[in-house]
């Protein structure tokens, strides 16, 4: 049986590799056929190095607040609608 050698490369090596696979517009494989390594070698440094996006964590923050206003706007219906009702009971009993 033949022994695999592991290739070890330099983080600034897989750091390069990453930032030239997301931004060009090519392929993921082909960009590491062109830097002669495995596709999903490649892969993995895209979600080891790859800096994560800020639109998620906005995303959140646009929840929370939605969630926040909706809160505000369901304790003020809440209110009303007991208002509501503690005036038609009154109102009820005058007519009765």
């Amino acid at each position: 049986m033949t022994k695999r050698k592991l290739n070890t490369y330099p983080s600034e090596f897989k750091e390069s590799s990453v930032k030239l696979a997301v931004e060009s517009g090519q392929p993921t494989s082909q960009t590491a056929k062109d830097l002669g390594i495995i596709s999903s070698t490649l892969h993995t440094w895209i979600q080891k190095y790859s800096t994560p996006s800020k639109a998620p964590i906005m995303n959140q923050e646009h929840h929370f607040d939605e969630i926040k206003r909706l809160k505000k706007e369901l304790a003020k219906v809440t209110q009303e609608r007991d208002l509501l009702k503690k005036a038609a009971a009154y109102f009820a009993k005058e007519i009765l």
